[in-house]
């Protein structure tokens, strides 16, 4: 078990959950309440578990807790299934690490490529765009190939200007990014960007201290066109081997963004001749 990593979960995890969501209705109309979130005493009481037991879990001195403790923790802790499997992973670790590929396979890029009018990225594990086509590329630069999305976000201006709503989508980033890595820690490419993310921006660090863990499968992102304005996709991703995700947009069927996208195809193909 990595008692470290359990411990700042949970520690963050607690602080996340307000008095009143749980019914200490007059705990949290204490004045003289100086935590942010639960106490430990408190986390311990909705768990059904020791006050000094806990105290031990989030100071990771803990031994490793029964499967009835873990289920009491993530129902006190109101997590969701994603960030309960999370949880679990934690204590019960993988004895082997997932692999990581930093290489678009050639078939794929061949089937990015053969996509002129649908924007279709493919990201590694430690969010670098390994494979892209064009059009994605002319819809935001972050996403050509060998960037990274974390550091693009946090730390290109372009970047933010780019994407329309940038909190959601700096959130989903980490929360994604999480997802991702699981529990692996041994990994130096992983340990020097989230050093760097955290010297440099503010925001990842506090995002990064909720320790929100979340796979986004399907959603809707709008860009920032410095030609088009803005134009509002659905977006879909897809896991492949290794960790790497494909991600593909795509516009509404009749909507003003399938004009729009079909503009910036038109544009992508003329640019791409010259």
């Amino acid at each position: 078990m990595d008692n470290a990593a359990l411990a700042e979960f949970l520690r963050a995890r607690r602080a996340l959950v307000r008095p009143e969501d749980v019914g200490l209705d007059d705990a949290a109309g204490d004045a003289r309440r100086r935590v942010t979130g639960l106490r430990r005493e408190e986390l311990a009481l909705l768990a059904g578990v020791s006050a000094d037991y806990y105290v031990r879990l989030e100071q990771g001195r803990g031994h490793r807790p029964s499967e009835s403790v873990l289920e009491s923790l993530a129902r006190a802790l109101r997590l969701d299934e994603e960030l309960t499997m999370h949880l679990y992973a934690l204590a019960r670790p993988a004895p082997t690490a997932t692999r990581t590929r930093e290489r678009v396979a050639d078939t794929v890029q061949e089937l990015l490529d053969a996509w002129t009018t649908t924007p279709a990225t493919v990201t590694s594990r430690r969010m670098n765009v390994v494979g892209s086509n064009a059009l994605a590329c002319e819809l935001a630069p972050c996403y050509v190939p060998g960037t990274n999305l974390l550091r693009a976000v946090f730390l290109d201006p372009g970047t933010r200007e780019t994407h329309v709503d940038w909190d959601a989508a700096a959130s989903d980033a980490v929360a994604n990014f999480r997802a991702r890595i699981g529990t692996e820690r041994d990994d130096p490419g992983l340990t020097e960007l989230i050093g760097e993310l955290s010297l440099h921006s503010q925001e990842f660090r506090e995002l990064w201290a909720r320790h929100d863990v979340r796979t986004t499968t399907a959603g809707a992102k709008s860009f920032r066109h410095p030609e088009l304005g803005v134009i509002s996709l659905r977006f879909h991703a897809m896991p492949l081997e290794d960790g790497q995700v494909l991600t593909v947009l795509h516009a509404r069927p009749g909507s003003p963004d399938e004009q729009s996208l079909a503009l910036l195809a038109t544009m992508t193909a003329t640019r791409s001749w010259r």
